[in-house]
């Protein structure tokens, strides 16, 4: 049993449900406070000095020396599973090349898949575990990682697995999502609806089968997939029962978020480009916005309309987007501060947007995402009083003791 003690204000958002409109800034605030956890549960949880019923049986206690305690974070959007870097795109992008420009020319995702189809299931296995070592550092307790680096059955399959792998070997969790129309690859050059009936009919059998994924996505997005190829794969993905999420509107706006709204999927991811016609049809569908903005910065695009967003009522999630073109940081932390400052998110809603929000967003609210009785004891003890100064410190990591599952992983 573990009694944290000492809490100068204990901060989460409550329940198990997405939260949107006002319900985004809604958090409750326990100073002086504490919590007992048994079993990687938490069974207690008190405030104003008071000590649970109970604290005296703990046999591990840890003085929060007044700091700030939130859940854990939750990064709900990744693409981790990569072969290779591609640092050398630097260069292009500094002369002026677009992110399609570059895929057009052969390079971005299909580098990356080149590379990838090279490596051993293995390699990218060590190579994974080590960047969750990275974010739990930065107090990261749950991530998403998606596939869409081999593009073929084979190699996608490969990505998959060592999804898997990662869920059982790491003290992190780790959620799979299938994303096989992530690009064109080149044996399909100029045949997408034929890529696209491949993977219904090939591959997603195999991953629903096998089980080896809880979502399917899609990259919606011009020079892409169109909405009705977008459409055809998600339709797919859900007979066989995988959640839908779609990448929508991250350069031009083709439909990609009305689509969500329409199928009513889990999210809808990017979202730089989404218009009010978009945002209203994902109002309706309940849809959850998963916002990237270090991609934004590193793309040098403009913000997703997060303001805007949560006026209409659409949940806000903030992830770091991971990947080795569009945003090499896996800096959840970094991506919480330009919400605050790009989104104009108050520190509030940042939180919620990186921990229920996100935890909706990956199919896990009754587990993590709030500190309450009876969720999983996933925590972290900041080197900060409050949020306002783990939203100001742009870059620096505050993160101190993180707990996962009611286990101490980093002291």
């Amino acid at each position: 049993m573990l009694l944290i003690k000492n809490i100068g204000t204990l901060q989460t958002p409550v329940g198990a449900f997405r939260h949107g409109g006002e319900k985004q800034g809604e958090n409750i605030k326990l100073k002086n406070a504490a919590l007992l956890i048994e079993g990687g549960v938490i069974r207690a949880v008190t405030s104003d000095g008071e000590l649970p019923a109970g604290a005296e049986q703990a046999d591990q206690v840890i003085d929060a020396g007044g700091r700030l305690v939130t859940p854990g974070l939750i990064d709900c959007h990744t693409h981790m599973v990569f072969g290779g870097y591609r640092q050398g795109e630097i260069p292009l992008k500094l002369r002026g090349a677009g992110y399609l420009d570059i895929l057009r020319a052969g390079g971005g995702i299909l580098d990356t898949v080149g590379k990838t189809r090279a490596a051993s299931e293995d390699a990218l296995f060590e190579k994974s575990m080590a960047f969750l070592d990275e974010m739990l550092d930065l107090g990261v307790t749950t991530v998403e990682s998606k596939s869409g680096y081999g593009l073929d059955l084979e190699n996608e399959l490969k990505q998959l697995r060592v999804n898997r792998r990662l869920q059982q070997a790491h003290k992190m969790d780790v959620v799979s999502t299938f994303l096989g129309a992530h690009a064109i690859p080149n044996e399909y050059k100029g045949r997408a609806d034929e890529y696209i009936d491949m993977l219904c009919s090939q591959v997603l059998p195999v991953v629903a089968e096998q089980k080896l994924a809880a979502f399917v996505d899609v990259f919606c997005e011009d020079d892409v997939f169109d909405v009705l190829q977008s459409r055809k794969m998600l339709e797919a993905g859900k007979k066989l029962g995988l959640r839908a999420r779609i990448h929508a509107d991250e350069i031009e706006e083709i439909g990609g978020a009305s689509l969500a709204g329409e199928l009513e999927a889990v999210s809808a991811e990017h979202l730089i480009a989404t218009g009010e016609t978009g945002m209203a049809a994902m109002a309706k569908g309940g849809v959850i916005a998963d916002l990237l903005p270090a991609t934004s910065f590193y793309l040098n695009k403009t913000f997703a309309p997060a303001r805007r967003m949560i006026e209409l009522g659409i949940p806000v999630a903030i992830a770091s987007d991971f990947n080795p073109g569009s945003c090499p940081s896996l800096n959840l932390q970094l991506a919480m501060s330009m919400g605050y400052i790009k989104y104009r998110m108050t520190p509030e809603e940042v939180l919620t947007a990186v921990t229920i929000n996100a935890a909706c967003s990956v199919g896990m609210e009754e587990t993590v995402g709030s500190l309450e009785v009876g969720k999983q004891a996933d925590l972290v003890i900041w080197n900060a009083p409050d949020m306002e100064m783990l939203v100001y410190r742009f870059g620096s990591n505050l993160a101190g003791t993180v707990i996962k599952k009611g286990e101490v992983v980093k002291a």
